[in-house]
């Protein structure tokens, strides 16, 4: 339990280069909402509802962060300071990080039966400052969703959403971006949330540039060798 306890708080250490040692971790919101829902989650699955309950209602109190009982949550889950809501048949897989004011939501689902209305998260995802994924769709291991996006359909592994609806933005892969990215922002090494859409963009167009001089390379260099390949040709019928 403690080793557990332990590799979790190193786990966030390595996602927040704010904290000075594993026991300053230990006061963030974020880590006692999740201590306070894995009490809240496993009285959920005792049927004990009412007490779920108001251990979730006393952590939002403490936390400003309002996590359902029936959640499933995976190992080293990390939200940075607060705000977030996660609703009630979210699941979370393994590493994953919410920044502050982003949303897990339901949909109403129009024959009456709850059922599976949140989003299914999957492994090292990072959901940035204010985005809502919302009802029951899927977001693929490694993805991101960056700061404001609405995502009300399914996300490819590894894809980077940005804005409203959240539409797949192009981002070059490089071996720092496979990385943890603070805030899922890939494009340069200084974020500011404020203009990450234009940040996302200005990557977009970058790599669009260096796609087109590719694909141009690779069409002189094909017509080269059809160039040549006719030339021998000529030279053998001659």
């Amino acid at each position: 339990m403690l080793q557990r306890l332990i590799s979790y708080l190193d786990s966030i250490v390595a996602r927040d280069p704010s904290p000075r040692s594993r026991w300053e971790v230990l006061l963030y919101p974020g880590v006692l909402a999740l201590g306070l829902h894995r009490v809240a989650h496993w009285l959920f699955e005792a049927e004990l509802y009412f007490l779920a309950r108001l251990v979730n209602s006393l952590s939002r109190f403490l936390t400003a962060i309002d996590i359902h009982p029936g959640a499933v949550i995976g190992r080293n889950f990390f939200i940075d300071h607060g705000f977030v809501v996660i609703g009630e048949t979210a699941q979370i897989g393994d590493d994953v990080t919410m920044y502050q004011g982003s949303t897990l939501g339901g949909t109403n689902p129009t024959n009456g039966i709850g059922g599976k209305r949140h989003p299914t998260i999957g492994d090292n995802v990072i959901v940035s400052l204010g985005a809502a994924i919302l009802g029951p769709i899927t977001v693929g291991e490694g993805a991101r969703i960056g700061a404001n996006a609405v995502v009300t359909k399914d996300v490819p592994e590894g894809a980077t959403m940005v804005g409203i609806p959240a539409k797949a933005t192009l981002v070059e892969v490089k071996p720092e971006t496979q990385n943890f990215v603070p805030y899922g922002t890939p494009c340069s090494d200084r974020f500011d949330p404020a203009t990450q859409k234009l940040e996302l963009m200005q990557c977009e167009i970058e790599t669009m540039q260096k796609r087109i001089a590719q694909l141009m390379e690779e069409r002189d260099a094909a017509a080269t060798k059809q160039a040549a390949t006719r030339k021998r040709g000529e030279k053998k019928s001659a």
